[in-house]
């Protein structure tokens, strides 16, 4: 999966593609309006980040790319890649048990704190592009 050149896009279905893990300085787009909100994305290789109008919804360490992120009553979903294996954010509801299929694989369910924030380790490192799912 290649870098997001233009770091964030929208895809078919209502989903967003962002991040370019291949910067070495720092670029970020902020106001991108997609199906109804305004997005801001962060990106270089040390950290990718992205909020919706104005909330929390992203971050990984280092910075990753992500195609296909979808979010849905019941969670997310989005293939990343990088060239480290990396520690993954996504803002769901607070206080909320998650089940978590990462590569295809149940690595079972995870509770986002008092702020929602559900945080996962991810292998990328030479794995190329991996699906990571995240629902209730």
């Amino acid at each position: 999966m290649a870098a997001v050149s233009e770091l964030i896009r929208k895809e078919d279905g209502g989903a967003i593609s962002f991040g370019n893990h291949t910067l070495d300085a720092k670029a970020k787009v902020e106001d991108f309006d997609a199906f109804g909100n305004l997005y801001k994305v962060k990106t270089f290789k040390e950290l990718t980040k992205l909020e919706r109008d104005g909330l929390f919804v992203y971050e990984s360490e280092p910075g990753t790319s992500v195609n296909n992120f979808t979010v849905q009553p019941d969670g997310v979903s989005f293939n990343v890649c990088g060239d480290e294996d990396a520690m993954i954010t996504v803002g769901l509801k607070e206080d909320t048990e998650y089940n978590v299929n990462v590569a295809g694989r149940d690595i079972g369910k995870i509770k986002t704190n008092l702020g929602g924030k559900l945080s996962i380790s991810v292998e990328l490192c030479g794995k190329g592009e991996i699906n990571v799912k995240v629902t209730e």
